[in-house]
């Protein structure tokens, strides 16, 4: 590839239930597309022993923890990075107990693709469900199901269908994927992994690693309407650079859309407006800078702006409130109820928010929603409201999962207790708002 034309990012997670054969498979995708150094080669051969048979596990590339080669199960999110000459790969491999349902969304929240394993001799169980559930609810564009151990139904063509069919049951009541495959492989043996498997003549599709190399993501970003969420005021403090006694930059990353050095951006929630000046990054200035880069922006005005505040553009506006209603996955052990008080963490910023109502609860089984339960429980999903001490800037999560997302975090511990993502707002903010002179 050439400079004019880097390398794509694919990130993705892998999921499903206890031994379905996740740390297996990234295991296998790693060794198999010769992305494992030397040096871990041998650690991984040092540790065959504690598996038993002194047999390479390939699981142990991904199962770090000795408590997890012990007992043969993944307890942490793990990520690992390979690349092939098409693509380089971020991947994250998450646990499959009920009870580490949290790690699931911690490692898939950033996630282009979601692999859910099925083992062909189960079939299509709760966390099968759950996780499909959870990777839609995250709003991950890509979903590829991946029937593993076919090599134990003898790659038997009717039960690779017969999954199939009951996961496109469910799949219309969840629609945030822009496409979904199922492949079936052997994640032990290699088969459609990297190389087209001889024991599937009937399948005619992309070997695993084929179809992450090839799979869509370009359009994943939200370019539609400029979002720029301020982590940082920049102020160098250098007294021999004059050139740079005045500086005054507003750092932070692109969350969506385009900016361009002219273009007219309002401050929220001030609402004040002006121009962009200038557009820097650490290899120089810009004419334009897109979402996901990280820059500094260089404003025409001189206004009071500060961490935490977000500079946007005139059109497609977002909702600005201390009123939320999100879908929440709860994540501590004690549970959700109405009237707690947290700290809500979203975008750059951080805010008190109380818990003003429990809407419902999902029922993993169907999708149902069940209304007004009394509490959440660790591993819940659910609807709440909210409401902020100061107002949020924001969008609905299908619309920007940047800006659409926050967690809240216990007070005094200062633990992570919940994943939480946005509806839009009931109405944007209005394009004259306070309006000052460009």
């Amino acid at each position: 590839m050439s400079a004019n034309h880097p390398i794509e990012l694919l990130r993705f997670n892998t999921c499903g239930s206890v031994d379905d054969g996740k740390s297996t498979l990234i295991g296998r995708l790693l060794y198999d597309s010769k992305s494992i150094m030397e040096d871990q080669m041998e650690a991984l051969e040092r540790s065959a022993d504690i598996t038993g048979g002194g047999q390479i596990n390939l699981a142990n590339l991904t199962d770090g923890l000795r408590a997890e080669r012990e007992q043969g199960i993944t307890i942490d999110v793990a990520y690992r990075y390979f690349a092939t000459p098409r693509r380089k790969f971020i991947v994250a491999d998450t646990p499959g107990h009920v009870q580490y349902t949290r790690n699931m969304v911690t490692g898939a929240s950033t996630a282009n693709l979601s692999i859910v394993l099925v083992d062909a001799r189960m079939g299509v169980i709760e966390q099968t469900r759950r996780h499909t559930y959870i990777a839609a609810l995250l709003g991950i564009p890509h979903l590829v199901i991946a029937v593993n151990k076919m090599d134990l139904v003898d790659w038997s063509e009717a039960r690779f269908t017969e999954i199939r069919d009951e996961i496109e049951g469910f799949l219309p009541k969840l629609s945030s994927f822009k496409d979904v495959k199922f492949i079936p492989i052997s994640a032990l043996n290699g088969d459609n992994v990297v190389e087209p498997s001889k024991h599937t003549p009937w399948y005619v599709g992309p070997s695993l690693l084929g179809h992450l190399e090839t799979v869509h993501i370009a359009s994943d970003w939200n370019l539609s309407a400029l979002r720029f969420p301020v982590q940082w005021v920049n102020r160098p403090n250098n007294p021999t650079n004059k050139e740079l006694h005045d500086f005054r930059g507003l750092s932070g990353q692109i969350a969506s859309g385009i900016v361009k050095v002219g273009q007219k951006v309002m401050v929220l929630p001030s609402g004040m407006k002006s121009t962009v000046k200038e557009i820097w990054t650490f290899d120089g200035s810009l004419p334009e800078a897109f979402c996901p880069q990280s820059v500094t922006l260089q404003l025409a005005h001189d206004l009071d702006i500060s961490r935490g505040d977000m500079i946007v553009g005139l059109e497609g506006l977002p909702g600005m409130g201390t009123d939320l209603h999100a879908r929440v996955s709860w994540m501590n052990q004690r549970p959700l109820q109405r009237g707690k008080k947290y700290f809500l963490k979203h975008s750059t910023q951080t805010v008190q928010a109380m818990v003003t109502a429990l809407e419902s609860r999902i029922d993993i089984q169907t999708y149902d929603e069940l209304p007004e339960p009394a509490e959440l429980a660790m591993n819940d999903i659910g609807v709440i409201r909210l409401k902020t001490a100061k107002p949020l800037i924001y969008d609905g999560y299908g619309i920007n999962r940047l800006t659409g997302a926050f967690i809240l975090v216990e007070q005094g511990t200062n633990a992570t207790i919940a994943a939480g993502m946005l509806y839009p707002a009931l109405e944007a903010v209005k394009p004259e708002y306070n309006d000052f002179a460009i």
